[in-house]
């Protein structure tokens, strides 16, 4: 089915993102608060081109970011999954995180994160996972450490200072 969880939690149930998903993404991607870290925010057409990049992520890679939405409500909250990112020229897989700032502070981020972790060394059959972080942005980095990883390094990437975070 188009709409069941690949993975779920306690309180969540992350699913493939589909192209019904645009005017969920816009509320993060418009909200310059919680694109803080990210380049720029993202109009409609950006949005499209996010959803259809990572459909390519799941046919190619089998992972991808997934839409986070409340178990009891089916409400939208976010993204988070396993992508793909090159780190000093070598591919590594990511756990991204990015939630709706109306429901920052109630532990989603960690608790999608973790299912991500989970995930990625129990069916993907992963060694090592990454997370890459503006070296500013606090809460991203203490989801990192809650889920188990550690600071590595800081490299240069979107024309800016990122800290690499491993497990």
């Amino acid at each position: 089915m188009e709409n069941s969880p690949v993975l779920s939690t306690e309180r969540l149930n992350l699913r493939k993102m589909n192209k019904n998903d645009v005017q969920h993404l816009m509320e993060i991607f418009s909200d310059p608060v919680a694109m803080k870290y990210y380049p720029s925010t993202k109009d409609e057409q950006e949005t499209k081109k996010w959803i259809n990049w990572t459909l390519r992520n799941y046919t190619g890679y089998g992972a991808g970011l997934w839409i986070v939405e409340e178990k009891d409500t089916g409400k939208f909250l976010g993204q988070c999954g396993i992508v793909l990112q090159k780190v000093d020229g070598v591919v590594e897989m990511e756990i991204g995180y990015l939630f709706a700032r109306r429901v920052w502070g109630n532990g989603y981020a960690t608790e999608a994160a973790l299912a991500c972790k989970k995930y990625g060394f129990e069916e993907l059959g992963l060694t090592r996972m990454v997370s890459l972080i503006d070296v500013n942005n606090e809460p991203s980095i203490r989801v990192a450490e809650r889920i188990g990883m550690k600071w590595e390094k800081h490299i240069n990437k979107w024309d800016k200072e990122i800290a690499v975070y491993s497990v």
